[in-house]
Formats: structure tokens, C-alpha cells, sequence
């Protein structure tokens, strides 16, 4: 094959992971709605995996605290070989389920948590052994794969994605790494935007913490109130680096102890704040 030819029929396998996706749309909808109910309870959603499907569950995890300012706690990963198997491949760690239930107890995991576990083609022994040790904990447990059949074990709900082979016979990092990072992309967004820290398609909850994040929060701020750049930064000094804050003293033209307390007693919505209050002057 040319090269050409190669990229050309893995473009065409990759849309078939999208589909995929689609497919199990359900599936999804219910393991969100585990996530949604886990975080708002105060528990935690945590990702075990090995291999690629642990490196997507860092990722995914890791992605959680600048996006929408949850603490490092809320979103958690667990790979099989440690921190260091995120660098260097570590393939031996993932066929010892004992492993997998050491990390989980190192966690604390318990009732209100939810553990989703990774595994492509559904028989990974650390994610077997994390998922059983989360059913013992009185945790909720997920599985997700991208085979019919996994063998792993019962779990609360299972995800399945059937991709289909890979080009690449086995090289789950191909189209069952597009399908999971996909899914969990889902889950997590769609908890974050029941948690209340999205505001249309926007990032309403970002915390400052570099250039390119002042710049967007400025930007969010002068798109959603109407108010220049300058005012917007301001703004978003007085609020302490939080875009949200800033939103509602910016609309309710209050300070940032009143804009807190006026988060705080809607759970964190800015929705009904921003559109039911008269804008300020800029």
C-alpha cells in the first residue's frame, strides 16, 4: 500500500469508531447519569485502566480541574503500573488483578463513588480485579469495552462499542482508543454541564491560572455581559480568577462576596442570574 492508501483506509476505519459511538448511545446515557448522581452526591467518578485505555483515563482525569475547576479528587485514574506506565509501557502490570483492587482500597473508594473501568477488549485481569474490589466497597461500577462479550466480571452497566478489527490486528490504540476517548469525553462533559459549570457552550467555570486562560475568560466575559476588555479583566481580578464569579457580579452589579452567595444558593447555576438581571453599565 502507498501511504496514501493507508491513511485513506484508516480515515475510513476511524468512522467507524465514531458510529460505533452512536450506537451505544444509551448505554452512555445511562452510565451518565451513575456519574452525574456519584458527583452531586459528593463521590467521585475514578477511571481504571491499562495500557492506552489507562492513558486515556489520565487524560480524561487530568483535563477535569482546568476545564471546569474541579478538584484534583472528583475526577481520578488509576493505570496499571503507575504513574510511570503513562510515559512508558508497562504491559506486564495489567494481568494482576490483585493490582487493580490494592489501587481501589488505596482510594477509599466507597458507596458514593462510581469506578469506571477501561478494558478494549474486555478481559483485562487489573481492571477485573479494580471492579470487583469497587462491588465490594458498595461503589457503582462501569465497564467500558469495545467487544459484544467482555469477560469481567458483573457490573452495573456495561458499555459496549463494538469497533470492529483493527488494521493493525490487536492495536486497541487505533479505533478503540477514538471510540473510549470518546465516551469518556461524554461522561464527563455531560456530568460537568449537571453540575452547573457550563453556560451554553461556553467554560463558565475556568480558573485563571495562564496567559491563554485570561484571555479566554475576558473574552467570555465580554461576549456574555457586552462589556470591553478591559472591563472584563477587571472584572475577573475582583472575582479572584473565577470566570463564573466575575459573570455574576458583572450581571447583578454585586460585589464577590455576594456573587459567591448567590452561587452557592443556586448550586452553582449562573443561568437564571445573568438573564434575570438588568446588565450594568460597562
Amino acid at each position: 500500500m502507498t501511504a496514501r492508501q493507508v491513511l485513506e483506509l484508516m480515515h475510513a476505519e476511524d468512522r467507524k469508531a465514531v458510529e460505533a459511538v452512536g450506537g451505544a448511545l444509551d448505554q452512555v446515557e445511562r452510565a451518565a447519569g451513575l456519574v452525574l448522581e456519584a458527583l452531586r452526591g459528593g463521590g467521585r467518578l475514578v477511571y481504571v485502566g491499562a495500557g492506552t485505555s489507562g492513558r486515556l483515563g489520565v487524560l480524561d482525569a487530568a483535563e477535569c480541574p482546568p476545564t471546569f475547576s474541579t478538584s484534583p479528587e472528583m475526577v481520578q485514574a488509576v493505570i496499571a503500573g503507575g504513574a510511570e506506565a503513562v510515559v512508558r509501557s508497562r504491559e506486564g502490570a495489567e494481568d494482576d488483578p490483585e493490582g487493580g483492587a490494592r489501587a481501589v482500597r488505596e482510594r477509599s473508594v466507597g458507596s458514593r463513588d462510581v469506578v469506571v473501568g477501561i478494558a478494549a477488549g474486555g478481559t483485562t485481569p487489573f481492571v477485573a480485579g479494580a471492579l470487583g474490589q469497587a462491588r465490594k466497597s458498595g461503589a457503582r461500577t462501569i465497564l467500558l469495552t469495545c467487544v459484544l462479550e467482555p469477560a469481567l466480571g458483573e457490573v452495573d452497566l456495561t458499555i459496549s462499542v463494538p469497533v470492529g478489527p483493527e488494521i493493525l490486528t490487536g492495536s486497541t490504540r487505533l479505533k478503540a482508543g477514538t471510540a473510549t476517548k470518546l465516551v469518556l469525553n461524554m461522561l464527563t462533559t455531560s456530568a460537568m454541564v449537571g453540575l452547573g459549570k457550563v453556560y451554553g457552550n461556553r467554560m463558565v467555570d475556568l480558573q485563571v491560572t495562564a496567559a491563554k486562560l485570561e484571555d479566554r475568560g475576558r473574552r467570555i466575559l465580554s461576549d456574555i455581559l457586552g462589556v470591553d476588555y478591559e472591563r472584563a479583566g477587571r472584572l475577573l481580578r475582583e472575582a479572584g480568577g473565577s470566570v463564573k464569579v466575575a459573570l455574576v457580579m458583572g450581571s447583578r452589579g454585586v460585589d464577590r462576596a455576594s456573587a459567591e452567595r448567590l452561587l452557592r444558593e443556586r448550586e452553582g447555576f449562573v443561568r437564571e442570574l445573568i438573564e434575570t438581571a438588568p446588565r450594568p453599565p460597562a
